[in-house]
């Protein structure tokens, strides 16, 4: 399973309209990325409600993530390595504020 870690720099976190711009991008890649911080569950990142109710808040590090059994070879693991990275970027640069 690709994984990837992340640290929200959103100054309110995922909560609201950074939660709305984060799930809107992970809905715009087209696979069932998960989300989760260490000591809890891991919720789908692709449900708005999901994402604000894990209150994932400013500077907490966050593992994005996609099951292996959603993937279908070696050029989608590329595809999905490329869109957790962007996922990535956008929490770190506070592109989801």
């Amino acid at each position: 399973m690709p994984i990837l870690k992340a640290v929200v720099r959103a100054s309110v976190g995922l909560h609201a309209r950074p939660a709305a711009v984060f799930v809107r991008a992970v809905t715009e890649t087209g696979l069932p990325v998960t989300i989760a911080k260490d000591g809890t569950p891991q919720v789908d990142a692709r449900s708005l409600l999901q994402v604000m109710a894990a209150d994932f808040h400013h500077g907490c590090e966050v593992k994005l993530g996609i099951s292996e059994s959603a993937l279908d070879g070696a050029q989608s693991r590329r595809d999905a390595e490329d869109a957790l990275r962007a996922l990535s970027d956008l929490l770190e640069s506070q592109g989801a504020a």
